[in-house]
């Protein structure tokens, strides 16, 4: 005779799962998801159409001509657009803020869609994308900005098409430098990793990509069971919830820098669980175990940008894009186009790069 004890555990399992399923279905009908579009990432976006949401029902946005898309995700998609009054080229970002938004929440949605694009559109910086109106039409809310030619990082992620390292250390040299301006202007990122920078090798521009849209895509994100930023790139404190600023940043850089050079991310897991679990316990590996021919002076740049504890991580986008510079004058020259090797223009510190200072770390415990 089956043990009732055992009949009951198996009871309450089924439905445990059950009411799981029916949760995920409702929330997916009720912000035109399935359960599993639900549960993905900004780093595997669906691959169907975009819906008829996220589209403009016209050519147009506002005054913007839209001429074709350029790449969506989950909340939206961008598009290749003209600016028929000054004869000008732009990319436009949308967010469907009517699909994920209702009542008063849609209201607070879109009050903060505007206020952290105004923020980011005081951004002026040459390796930040000047953000040049943000409006809404169409149910879409939208971003007009400019446009950048050339490719994003993600390619050079992986093994067998690595960028040289002196190119690596240059062109993150000037990202860190962006974030430093951005950070001085209060402005976090919250979402640094290589497919928010964009190279453009036959002109050698950097842009920084998405400040403020982490932000905007927060509580959508929260609401539908999507991850905040992308999981592999972001800090122990962001992962755990606590209060964030520009060493978070800092820290999202430190994890690119390590793919760049490696091809590798400092931690891997199938499971979300153990991935947050490693990134807010165990240290990182030394980049040189997966590549022993780089110097310790940049291995100990990869370590101090992933710290775990906010007080001992680099305290300033410039003293890491100082530290990179320094390593990168230090290596013979490539024959790869790199970026021009530049000091932030505000700082005036680029003429004190030529050395890694060991008497000096680069943590706030002082400050």
């Amino acid at each position: 005779m089956p043990d009732p004890a055992a009949l009951l555990t198996a009871a309450l399992l089924l439905l445990g799962a059950i009411a799981t399923f029916v949760l995920g279905w409702w929330l997916g009908r009720r912000h035109g998801r399935t359960p599993s579009a639900a549960r993905a990432t900004a780093e595997s976006p669906p691959a169907e159409p975009a819906p008829a949401a996220l589209r403009p029902d016209r050519g147009t946005l506002g005054r913007y001509r839209i001429e074709r898309e350029l790449g969506r995700g989950s909340m939206g998609a961008v598009y290749f657009g003209h600016d028929p009054q000054i004869g000008r080229s732009v990319a436009i970002k949308t967010m469907a803020l009517s699909r994920e938004f209702e009542g008063s929440e849609l209201a607070e949605a879109r009050a903060r869609f505007f206020r952290e694009a105004e923020m980011a559109g005081r951004l002026r910086h040459p390796d930040i994308v000047t953000i040049f109106d943000a409006s809404e039409d169409q149910g879409l809310a939208f971003i007009a900005m400019e446009f950048v030619g050339g490719h994003d990082l993600l390619r050079h992620t992986l093994p067998g098409r690595l960028l040289p390292v002196p190119v690596v250390l240059a062109t993150l040299a000037r990202v860190a430098n962006a974030l430093a301006h951005a950070h001085r202007e209060g402005v976090v990122h919250r979402d640094v990793k290589p497919a928010n920078v964009m190279i453009d090798p036959a002109s050698g521009a950097v842009k920084v990509t998405d400040f403020g849209i982490a932000r905007i895509a927060d509580a959508c994100r929260t609401r539908t069971g999507l991850v905040l930023g992308t999981p592999s790139f972001m800090s122990p404190e962001q992962m755990a919830g606590r209060r964030v600023d520009g060493r978070t940043d800092l820290y999202s850089l430190g994890v690119m820098l390590f793919q760049l050079l490696t091809g590798a991310l400092p931690h891997r897991s199938e499971s979300m669980a153990e991935l947050m679990r490693q990134i807010v316990n165990d240290t990182a590996p030394d980049v040189r175990t997966l590549r022993p021919e780089l110097p310790e002076a940049l291995a100990n740049i990869v370590a101090l940008a992933l710290e775990k504890r906010v007080e001992l991580r680099y305290a300033d986008g410039r003293q890491m894009a100082d530290d990179l510079l320094a390593v990168a004058q230090s290596m013979p020259p490539v024959g790869a186009s790199a970026p021009p090797v530049t000091g932030d223009p505000q700082s005036g510190r680029f003429e004190a790069t030529t050395e890694f200072y060991r008497g000096e770390p680069r943590h706030n415990a002082d400050h």
